[in-house]
């Protein structure tokens, strides 16, 4: 628990971390500076160019381009860097967790030393680098051996060589868990990088590993943070926030978001911020807000596994020390794959991909077409039906009914040609499969009533404080089908449930399965959490890899299971 105290004590006295000088300083003296941000957000260990859908950017005209794998992306970031005379590299969380196996295998220290090779100088914790808890997240950043697998990728592992931040996080009794804030300096001038990760945090979690924290309002954390870099003179502040909204579409640069958490958090965080870099909601988007004293700032997000890189250019008035928001520039770069790769990550990459390689390129099964993640209207999607179906078939001996998984579990598209590691013409590699549910949760099957499986329907619809509605749309195995209205009204939806055929009785007791992070209320599926007579089960990924097996040329489910209305 040093280290925990070291945090909590630098972090209560001062509230900030000073880091180290970016850039060089100007020959000659001028009236300004110039700083070039430089991030990406959720990039989940895809230190290999990502296949399918996951590895492609919607330009604006609608077309796509490959784009993605940490390799290009470090050499479009050198590229960046050598355009700018001063330059920062940040990230807006979701690094590391619910990666595939080549940096899965090793707790994602490949994708950190990918990090620390590319000079990252900060990153927020998003919920996934919170995934396996408070100490490992203190592993992660400051380095030494698993506890139980030890260093399987390098010996010894060293830790990060950036900060992960979160001003939002405490301790029980209000003392900072982490870093708030970390300070870097551009000729001179300091540069304040405030971290906040989403609020709402323990809702995708389980709950064991957010015993003892709270994680508190983005707004309030930012306004506090902002507040102790005021009083120290530092003028020039930017926030990594991991939260995101949604978007109706469009190229990287468009801004067709709906209303949402970070464009909430971005009006109404102190005016003295002055750039926000977003993640969580793995969108693209490049919008312009205004602050509560009425300036304008930049809120971005580039997508998703290391597909964009986010670029804010800033110009820095050297006697105020503050950002002339005028002359603020952002726009997303696409990591395309036409560039030279940087032959340094390539080489990790290369050796990530070895020693994972016996594991990673063995054969779990066969599939005769893509199996997406990408849903129908009515929510139902090819890949969630056989992940639901091969929950249900691994918890047969729970006296299982139905099966439902969450589609946040879901990571990526099982394609017919394969990942970069895999084999295919329609093989599915046990990589491949992991790389689709990299979580290990465990199936649980509980006991819930008609009228309670009906709720848990009811719950896919999640009222925001903000008067919209988050919809999350459960995959389901094919022995349960219902009905649902787009007219419909909050816990109103739902209608026609039927279980293997017959219509559910609200009294009747029906044997459900779900993993242990649904079985938790997870995702805001509250009424999961009140299911009686709770059976383990096997490991989600282990589920879905006996399917695969049990059914070799699987092809994609017809949507049949879920009917929507108007």
């Amino acid at each position: 628990m040093i280290v925990t105290k070291r945090i909590a004590a630098v972090a209560a006295a001062v509230g900030l971390a000073l880091s180290g000088f970016a850039g060089t300083a100007s020959a000659a003296p001028a009236a300004t500076t110039d700083l070039r941000l430089i991030a990406f957000n959720d990039f989940h260990g895809n230190l290999q160019p990502p296949a399918g859908s996951s590895g492609r950017v919607t330009l604006p005209n609608g077309t796509t381009v490959d784009a993605g794998g940490a390799a290009y992306l470090a050499a479009h970031v050198a590229r960046l860097r050598g355009q700018a005379p001063n330059s920062l590299v940040l990230a807006a969380g979701d690094n590391i967790g619910a990666s595939p196996l080549t940096s899965a295998l090793f707790h994602d220290e490949p994708t950190v030393e990918f990090m620390n090779k590319i000079g990252t100088d900060a990153s927020v914790i998003g919920n996934h680098e919170w995934d396996e808890g408070y100490a490992e997240l203190l592993r992660v950043q400051f380095g030494g051996c698993h506890p139980t697998d030890g260093c399987q990728f390098h010996q010894p592992y060293r830790g990060a060589r950036f900060p992960f931040l979160g001003a939002n996080i405490t301790f029980d009794n209000g003392l900072p868990a982490v870093l708030p804030v970390t300070v870097k300096f551009v000729d001179g001038i300091p540069v304040g990088i405030i971290g906040v990760t989403l609020k709402d945090l323990p809702s995708v979690v389980t709950p064991e590993v957010v015993k003892g924290f709270k994680f508190g309002d983005e707004v309030q954390a930012l306004n506090r943070t902002s507040r102790l870099l005021d009083l120290a003179g530092i003028r020039t502040q930017v926030a990594l926030v991991h939260q995101g909204d949604s978007t109706e579409g469009g190229g990287p640069d468009d801004c067709r978001t709906l209303p949402g958490p970070a464009r909430q958090i971005a009006t109404a965080a102190s005016p003295s911020i002055d750039a926000f870099f977003t993640g969580h909601s793995h969108q693209q988007y490049n919008c312009v807000v205004t602050d509560p004293a009425g300036k304008p700032r930049p809120l971005i997000q580039g997508a998703s596994f290391g597909r964009l890189l986010s670029v804010i250019d800033l110009k820095i008035d050297r006697k105020s020390r503050d950002v002339v928001r005028t002359a603020t520039v952002a726009h997303n770069e696409v990591v395309t794959r036409t560039i030279t790769p940087d032959a340094g990550v390539q080489a990790l990459v290369d050796e990530a991909v070895a020693k994972a390689g016996p594991i990673a390129n063995r054969q779990v099964g066969t599939i005769t077409a893509d199996l997406v993640r990408a849903a129908a209207p009515s929510g139902e999607s090819p890949l969630g039906d056989v992940i639901a179906d091969g929950q249900l078939a691994a918890t047969q001996s729970n006296q299982a009914q139905i099966a439902m998984t969450n589609p946040g579990g879901i990571r990526t598209d099982l394609t017919y040609t394969g990942s970069p590691a895999g084999e295919g013409n329609g093989v599915v590699t046990y990589g491949e499969a992991f790389a689709v549910q990299p979580f290990g949760n465990i199936m649980q099957t509980i006991t819930l009533t008609g009228a309670q499986l009906k709720t848990v329907l009811e719950q896919q619809w999640q009222p925001q404080p903000n008067g919209t509605t988050i919809t999350r749309f459960l995959q389901v195995s094919s022995t349960l089908n219902y009905t649902w209205s787009q007219s419909g009204t909050q816990g109103n939806r739902v209608s026609g449930i039927t279980v293997g055929g017959q219509p559910v009785d609200p009294a009747g007791a029906y044997r459900v399965s779900v993993n242990n992070f649904l079985a938790a209320g997870g995702d805001g599926f509250t009424e999961l959490a009140k299911g009686t007579n709770l059976t383990g089960g096997p490991v989600d990924l282990d589920a879905f890899a006996a399917y695969l097996t049990a059914n070799p040329n699987l092809a994609p489910p017809a949507p049949t299971r879920v009917t929507v209305i108007p």
